[in-house]
């Protein structure tokens, strides 16, 4: 049996805060798991923007756990900005530097990606923007992208009028982009779902609330928290359309699931997002890409999309054909393992 350390962030399974970068880190797990690797999983506190002492020593004890040799996955979430817990450890452990997002350019990152035995990035634009600022080998970094579990088609249809966001209601999220473009659109009939925590950027939350209300769009805005499971799936299945206005993204978990669900999307052309939405069998894309901070650009974009039935009608056909061929989560584990497999220390032979 294969073992393997995991080092995540402390609230990985907190229901109250579920994130893309969470729910990819779950699936590893799971999937490493289902097949046989003897999976450790150690949790310590967040290192964004930057770790204090207790994240460094959490940090530091979790590698200490681990038996020399052994191999060691790391989210860079709790170990990418955390140099001075990690670097005594890389010449004793395999160490594995899993990028959802990068911190940087910092030099607590490229210190730690430089001493990883291996890099993995869930886009290959992530993988490009550490090659060009870190200067790491190239064959050191390798793309898994996530995946996403079939489900059921959503009953998408009539004026398209029911728009859905989700993701934690923060500015990095584009929460105060989304609520400016939908003040522009007061004349036109739509209701929007933002399903996310409003606890990660409290002040963001409040401001959008508040601006929701001077622009006369607060009874039509309805930000009903964070959900998962059957909860989400309701959620999305209730969606026309799924409104991502994200200021970055490294890749956009939430694009496949409602691909996923034959629901096309406007989102923001910031980082992976045309890898994570793909394109139909004919190269339409199943969706509109807008620039990032643009609300003028949002709404405009959102007033085609409910004024145009021909244009929901393409989309649609687009969103459907491109949820025949995303990737599974299967997919992501077998890259993952591809990754993992040439790392793995070699058994020691009885003398």
């Amino acid at each position: 049996m294969t073992s393997l350390t995991l080092v995540v962030p402390e609230g990985v399974d907190d229901p109250a805060r579920p994130s893309g970068g969470n729910v990819y880190d779950r699936r590893l797990r799971d999937g490493l798991t289902a097949r046989g690797w003897r999976v450790a999983e150690r949790r310590v506190p967040g290192a964004r923007p930057e770790p204090g002492p207790h994240t460094l020593a959490a940090l530091a004890a979790a590698l200490a756990a681990a038996d020399t040799g052994s191999l060691v996955l790391l989210d860079g979430l709790v170990a990418s900005g955390a140099a001075p817990a990690v670097l005594p450890h890389a010449g004793r452990l395999t160490l594995v530097t899993l990028v959802h997002l990068p911190f940087g350019p910092s030099e607590s990152e490229r210190a730690v990606l430089r001493a990883s035995a291996s890099v993995l990035t869930t886009s290959d634009w992530t993988r490009r923007w550490l090659l060009d600022r870190y200067r790491l080998a190239p064959d050191l970094v390798t793309v898994v992208p996530p995946g996403v579990d079939p489900a059921p088609v959503a009953a998408c249809g009539g004026p398209g009028d029911r728009l859905l966001s989700v993701g934690a209601v923060t500015r990095v999220k584009g929460a105060d982009v989304l609520v400016e473009a939908l003040g522009r659109l007061s004349g036109l009939r739509w209701r929007a779902e933002w399903v996310g925590s409003r606890d990660v950027d409290p002040e963001c939350a409040a401001q959008v609330s508040e601006r929701a209300r001077a622009l006369g769009v607060h009874d039509r805005l309805a930000c009903t928290g964070p959900r998962t499971g059957a909860a989400l799936a309701t959620a999305y299945a209730a969606a026309d359309l799924l409104v991502a206005p994200s200021r970055t993204e490294s890749y956009g978990l939430v694009l496949g699931e409602a691909l996923a669900r034959g629901i096309p999307v406007v989102v923001s052309e910031v980082g992976g997002v045309r890898e994570a939405i793909g394109h139909s069998g004919t190269g339409e894309l199943p969706g509109l890409l807008v620039p990032p901070e643009d609300p003028e650009a949002l709404a405009g974009a959102l007033r085609a999309w409910l004024t145009h039935p021909e244009l929901r009608r393409r989309l649609r056909a687009a969103a459907l054909d491109r949820r025949r061929t995303l990737r599974r989560w299967s997919d992501t584990v077998d890259d993952l393992e591809a990754a993992l497999r040439g790392l793995v220390p070699e058994p020691a032979v009885p003398s």
